[in-house]
């Protein structure tokens, strides 16, 4: 298992989109899949079956010193978008 920090502005952000810390612990140990993000940072990501729709949920972290340190992550039902 990574070690995971969220950061205090992320915590506000998953809060405000009914994103479970849970479900961003999940998708940072086991993602289905990662990709490259901007300044270094990595989206892992995993898809979600919420009610009867299927969600992508995308974190944005960096690796500091051993720790995953989450930037934000948002749901998103723009999957082929984003899936590679």
């Amino acid at each position: 298992m990574t070690n995971i920090e969220i950061i205090t502005i992320a915590e506000k952000k998953l809060k405000r989109r009914s994103i479970s810390r849970e479900r961003v612990r999940e998708t940072v140990n086991f993602p289905s899949q990662v990709v490259e993000g901007y300044g270094g940072c990595k989206v892992a990501q995993k898809k979600y079956m919420i009610g009867s729709k299927e969600y992508l949920l995308r974190v944005v972290d960096e690796e500091k010193d051993m720790l995953n340190v989450v930037i934000t992550a948002y749901l998103t039902s723009q999957i082929e978008r984003y899936w590679k």
